[in-house]
């Protein structure tokens, strides 16, 4: 059960990651993020698939670039990720709260 949400917040900090570079590397291929980042180029270009279904960036001929909806994305994600963290806390079974035989 929990391997699963490790399995997916991985992919978040991936998705995020390749994000991140193109933000500040616009216009980016996949060569360039996999040589930076270390990921393989499959998972680099699932990345860029995901992104690009969230409207996130958009393809060019010199590589993925942002979009419009980029920017309101960022500004709201740290307030998003905070909500997550405050309902994972939220969700903790406390040591006093231990199981009974």
């Amino acid at each position: 059960m929990i391997d699963r949400l490790e399995k997916e917040v991985d992919m978040l900090e991936r998705h995020l990651q390749v994000l991140k570079m193109v933000i500040e590397s616009e216009p980016i291929g996949i060569v360039k993020m996999s040589n930076e980042t270390g990921y393989p180029h499959h998972k680099v270009r699932y990345s860029l698939r995901v992104l690009e279904e969230e409207n996130l960036i958009e393809p060019s001929s010199q590589g993925a670039i942002t979009t419009e909806r980029t920017q309101e994305f960022v500004d709201e994600l740290d307030d998003k990720l905070d909500e997550i963290v405050t309902k994972l806390e939220s969700m903790k079974i406390e040591e006093a709260a231990e199981v009974e035989n």
